[in-house]
């Protein structure tokens, strides 16, 4: 099986596991909370797939992985190193905190606690912001990195290939590692709620992304 068919069916499973969050319960006793800790953990090692997957598949073409030819153009043109760029997921937990804040401001002004992500702590929030910037410093340097070898000569590339493509594969896996580090990161600082709540707003943001990208695409192939 090649990576792009492997990501379809990665997909596939992925909106799946976005069905079962969705459908999950508050955890109001400990079977709940059992329950969607292990659905937590079958999502985040699906994340763990899809990363083990595509390090052996650019091991093998990285070239083809940078490509990305299974992923539509709008998702290629967001990428950063062959993926969605760390620092993203601090936007998306900010925005969700944000809207459900707004949604029971009352409640939490009345002492109600909702025990969702409008509700983070602020210890919490000092915790992902201290991720945010470990997380921008980390990205900066892999771009460096990225850089150094894009600015390499290309007469040295096409004369000695092999150590040049290991480079830039090393280069995407310290990409992919931080990706799956941050994600992995921000679910250990929230609670078992925050934590489903924010890998549905994840998961809906790729399928939202790849749907949009799809109509697209075929608007343009149609013209």
């Amino acid at each position: 099986m090649n990576f792009g068919r492997f990501y379809q069916v990665w997909l596939q499973h992925l909106q799946f596991l976005l069905n079962q969050l969705a459908s999950s319960p508050k955890p109001k006793t400990d079977e709940d909370q059992n329950y969607l800790n292990q659905l937590i953990k079958r999502v985040m090692t699906h994340y763990d797939d899809y990363y083990r997957v595509k390090t052996h598949a650019a091991k093998n073409d990285v070239f083809a992985v940078y490509n990305a030819s299974w992923l539509t153009s709008l998702e290629r043109a967001l990428h950063w190193i062959a993926g969605w760029r760390p620092t993203t997921i601090f936007h998306l937990v900010y925005t969700e905190s944000s809207a459900r804040f707004e949604a029971r401001l009352l409640d939490l002004l009345r002492g109600h606690k909702t025990g969702d992500l409008g509700d983070l702590s602020p210890t919490q929030l000092a915790r992902v912001s201290e991720l945010q910037c470990e997380t921008v410093i980390k990205e900066n340097e892999i771009t460096t990195e990225l850089g150094t070898w894009q600015a390499s000569d290309i007469v040295s590339l096409l004369i000695d290939q092999e150590p040049e493509i290991e480079r830039l594969v090393k280069v995407l896996a310290k990409a992919d590692d931080l990706r799956l580090k941050t994600i992995k990161s921000v679910v250990d600082i929230l609670t078992t709620q925050q934590a489903v709540e924010f890998l549905i707003a994840a998961a809906e943001l790729q399928f939202g992304v790849h749907g949009w990208g799809l109509d697209k695409d075929q608007s343009r192939d149609n013209n």
